[in-house]
């Protein structure tokens, strides 16, 4: 197993693991983004995320991207948008040494605080962030806009 940064020529893996995601969050249609798009904004001259990936045989087969965030409370943080492992990969520490990547550079980048979202009925992520010490916050509820409802709550304007 072979842990780096990513590189654009990676971008193709990356959108696959990130198709095979949404297909186990039983939501396939909701990836819009393209090969393209990953390269322009991880990549560009203000590159808006970065992306750590997994390496079996020469083959990306898991990938842990996450961009930098600032709090009002702590300052610099680190979101964690996915970590993403085949599932043929499943239960053989590639989650672990990806996670520990990403604590890794929150530490070496001085952030306060790594956060990061996870499905209340995906109990093996659950039980692996509560056992790694990390604290669910049960009370907390993420709040989106999508692109129709920002279109929409602009309209009323």
């Amino acid at each position: 197993m072979n842990i780096r940064k990513g590189n654009p020529e990676d971008m193709e893996s990356v959108l696959g693991l990130i198709q095979e995601l949404a297909i186990f969050e039983k939501e396939p249609e909701a990836v819009v983004i393209t090969v393209d798009d990953l390269v322009r904004d991880g990549f560009g001259e203000k590159p808006l995320f970065h992306v750590f990936v997994a390496e079996v045989e020469k083959e990306i087969v898991g990938i842990a991207l996450y961009y930098y965030r600032y709090s009002t409370w702590k300052g610099k943080t680190i979101h964690l948008e996915d970590l993403i492992v085949k599932d043929k990969m499943r239960g053989t520490g590639l989650g672990s040494a990806l996670y520990s990547e990403i604590m890794k550079q929150g530490k070496k980048d001085n952030v306060r605080r790594v956060e990061w979202n996870v499905l209340d009925w995906n109990t093996p992520a659950v039980k692996f962030y509560e056992n790694s010490g990390a604290k669910i916050l049960e009370e907390w509820r993420v709040v989106q806009m999508d692109e129709n409802g920002i279109n929409s709550f602009l309209d009323k304007m």
